[in-house]
């Protein structure tokens, strides 16, 4: 069966179409996404603008038609933070719905670290023991860790690269100040689910998910994309307080000159690396294994367990 997914992030809209059967792998046949940064399009009150609703509304459309014209049988719709934090939430997913015909599925903070951490665990495998993520997106950053493939605590902070660029630096490159300041806000929003997480004990495998730690884990040294995902990357604590010291004295367009970090995300990978070093710090973590496999796997392995086991996977997936 073609099963079309649609992640509507706080970055981009990703549409990936898979063919999908029992045993296999959630690799994408066809791979779309668009940029739109709707976490930089709140407003003070923390509605999504006009503007961003309208680039919403097309991004989804043409996902839908793209999914009609590749024939896929399911599809499957969620948003993420952007929408999830919004307050005028319920009015967006409305005007979505009437306009393209496409009910989002708004998936809880908690709920997205675990789909991620299915799928980590699928990608490492029982023999990793332990597994503690980190995934930090546009809006938000999860952190999860169990020995299973649920796990045992799983959290969502709102402390997105995206949000936090756009809430804490207002200069390029930021200055110092907002750095030590955004720094300090970061350490604090941590310290409570930090002391959570380490009642758990140390894990056999910290494991990193998301473009932003794919990003920084190239910036300093890890092989590029076109290696391919078998290829073990990884991200130290040493190297990357090195890559911060170095990419937050640089302003947006020299960054995306850089190796391993395009021009949509180049503006927010300053905010992205601080919240990386402060949640390694947070949980004790010196190294990062880098997963390919992150969210819209797990959206896809949940719904490809619930088809074969004969349930209802449009309330799960």
């Amino acid at each position: 069966m073609r099963l079309g997914v649609l992640d509507v992030g706080s970055n981009t809209v990703h549409l990936v179409a898979v063919d999908a059967h029992s045993g296999g792998r959630p690799s994408p046949m066809s791979d779309w996404k668009q940029p739109l940064r709707l976490v930089e399009q709140l407003d003070k009150k923390g509605n999504i603008e006009d503007k961003g609703v309208d680039k919403l509304i097309d991004a989804v459309q043409e996902a839908a038609d793209l999914s009609d014209n590749l024939r896929c049988e399911e599809f499957l719709a969620f948003a993420t933070s952007a929408v999830r934090s919004a307050t005028n939430a319920e009015d967006v997913l409305k005007r979505v719905e009437k306009k393209t015909g496409v009910r989002l599925r708004v998936i809880s903070g908690e709920e997205e670290a675990k789909l991620t951490f299915l799928a980590v665990r699928r990608w490492h495998g029982w023999s990793a023991g332990r597994i503690t993520n980190l995934d930090i997106g546009g809006g938000s950053l999860e952190m999860s860790t169990g020995t299973e493939e649920t796990p045992d605590l799983a959290v969502s902070l709102d402390l997105g690269a995206g949000r936090l660029t756009h809430e804490w630096f207002d200069s390029d490159p930021p200055e110092r100040k907002k750095i030590n300041l955004l720094r300090d806000y970061i350490d604090a929003e941590l310290a409570e689910p930090a002391e959570q997480f380490k009642a758990f004990g140390e894990a056999g495998l910290a494991v990193g998910t998301s473009k932003t730690f794919r990003s920084l884990a190239r910036l300093t040294g890890a092989a590029p994309s076109s290696a391919g995902p078998y290829v073990k990357r990884t991200l130290t604590a040493p190297g990357l307080r090195q890559l911060i010291a170095f990419i937050s004295r640089m302003t947006a367009a020299d960054r995306a000159e850089l190796e391993g970090i395009n021009s949509d995300r180049s503006h927010q990978i300053v905010a992205g690396a601080l919240v990386a070093e402060a949640a390694m710090r947070a949980l004790n973590i010196d190294k990062l294994e880098i997963c390919p496999w992150a969210l819209r796997e797990g959206v896809i392995l949940k719904w490809m367990d619930h088809t074969n086991a004969g349930g209802d996977e449009g309330e799960d997936a």
